[in-house]
């Protein structure tokens, strides 16, 4: 029994950097003109799209911590 194909991390990314770069293509397009399946192209997309969004917020949260200890030193009202 053959095991699992093991694709690695740069070229998951390169492959939702070509579907961003590429919307006319539909994602089967995608899919097909890079050799991998089209359910893996989509959880490739949604997993990034996740974990890009979890920074953004994390880098939020802590710019608005940042802020606050600023304000509170100067004791500014918050």
């Amino acid at each position: 029994m053959a095991g699992k194909k093991v694709i690695d991390k740069q070229f998951k990314l390169d492959a939702v950097q070509y579907r961003k770069n590429h919307p006319e293509l539909t994602f089967e397009q995608v899919a097909k003109n890079l050799g991998i399946s089209n359910s893996s192209i989509h959880r490739w997309c949604k997993q990034f799209s996740i974990k890009m969004i979890i920074r953004m917020k994390i880098k939020i949260y802590l710019e608005d911590q940042a802020i606050f200890q600023v304000m509170m030193q100067k004791n500014l009202p918050v």
